[in-house]
């Protein structure tokens, strides 16, 4: 059951070039690390940490970058890094961590990761 927020933040984003991947109407993830970030970004926003507007035009921006960087049909694409780096830059943006902050937490969720899949 989606709380009202999440209602609207992905109405907000339905048919849109940023909306998320879906497969017969549900929200789709291939791994456990995409379903975090998406909650992750979800929660911030809904916290009222960032707007989600901004993080919005962030992914919207992180989409764009990766299609200029990669030829049509890359098999590389993966939604939810394009995600995470707008999550990254909204974070950075906000003012909630700043980019030491950021990294440390990233490798240290990675080393995490690591340990757990070994």
């Amino acid at each position: 059951m989606l709380t009202r927020f999440e209602h609207f933040a992905l109405t907000s984003m339905a048919g849109a070039e940023d909306s998320p991947p879906r497969a017969n109407g549900s929200l789709c993830f291939a791994e456990e690390w995409e379903r975090s970030v998406f909650g992750v970004a979800l929660a911030l926003a809904r916290e009222g940490h960032f707007e989600w507007e901004d993080f919005r035009r962030n992914l919207i921006a992180a989409i764009g970058n990766w299609e200029r960087a990669q030829t049509p049909g890359d098999p590389s694409w993966n939604y939810y890094e394009q995600w995470l780096s707008a999550l990254e830059a909204t974070i950075l943006q906000s003012g909630l961590a700043t980019s030491d902050e950021l990294s440390a937490r990233i490798a240290a969720a990675t080393a995490l990761a690591d340990t757990q899949s070994a």
